[in-house]
């Protein structure tokens, strides 16, 4: 009799409710990886942004110069012609003025993110052939390439980031550097219209629910398998008493 109970132990239902279990536990685990690569890209974030700027070929050195902060020196830059970014700055509609600095002693042209002007201002900073050095600080960030659904840029007015079709139009010669400099200082101090400020670092760090959610489910399938294998053993055993 007790011979008969082991051959009918339920081996289908112990073997899914095992793969189940494994995989909910490894998403479990990958999750815990990932909450630890994300809270180090945070911490590297925020490393990046108390630290005092430094050269832009510094920066681009590091392994990941994203949020690093560099010291530009820019020829003309409050004059230099400039490419519209349609953009959104804490609510409200406008463009960002980009424009390409030739940092002494750095071999790629950088774009420089100057900053918002908002939709309600239509003067612009002057244009000029030449000008003075301009020295500010900036953020550097990665340039991510145009969507499928981006609008193609119209004329100077751009609607998407673009780092190759603006240097294109600035008339860059030359290669230009992939990231993208964000002015944390003014390049025109004289014209408050422009708001020079760089994006906030968006970090999406749910992965610790995450983690706790695989990690209970699987916890709740052992329950579920003990109280139904139970049952099967508790049913057959009945049946052959």
């Amino acid at each position: 009799m007790a011979s008969e109970t082991r051959g009918r132990f339920p081996w289908g239902l112990t073997l899914a409710s095992a793969l189940v279990f494994v995989l909910l536990v490894a998403l479990g685990v990958w999750q815990v990886q990932r909450l630890q690569w994300k809270q180090g890209l945070i911490a590297q974030a925020e490393a990046a942004a108390a630290a005092p700027p430094a050269a832009p070929s510094a920066i681009l050195a590091a392994d990941n110069p994203e949020f690093g902060k560099a010291a530009l020196t820019c020829p003309g830059l409050a004059t230099a012609p400039y490419v519209e970014l349609q953009s959104i700055h804490e609510g409200q509609a406008g463009v960002r003025l980009i424009s390409a600095c030739r940092h002494p002693g750095y071999d790629r042209t950088l774009l420089v993110d100057r900053g918002f002007v908002a939709d309600t201002i239509s003067a612009r900073p002057p244009v000029a052939a030449s000008g003075a050095p301009v020295q500010l600080a900036a953020q550097v960030r990665a340039t991510p390439a145009p969507g499928p659904m981006a609008l193609a840029a119209d004329g100077r007015r751009f609607y998407a980031r673009d780092n190759a079709a603006m240097a294109r139009v600035l008339g860059v010669d030359g290669p230009v550097s992939p990231w993208t400099f964000f002015a944390l200082t003014s390049s025109n101090p004289e014209w408050q219209a422009l708001q020079p400020s760089a994006p906030p670092p968006v970090f999406s760090n749910n992965h610790l629910g995450y983690a706790i959610t695989w990690f209970g489910l699987a916890l709740a399938l052992v329950g579920v398998y003990a109280a139904l294998l139970r049952r099967k053993l508790s049913r057959r055993e009945e049946r052959l008493s």
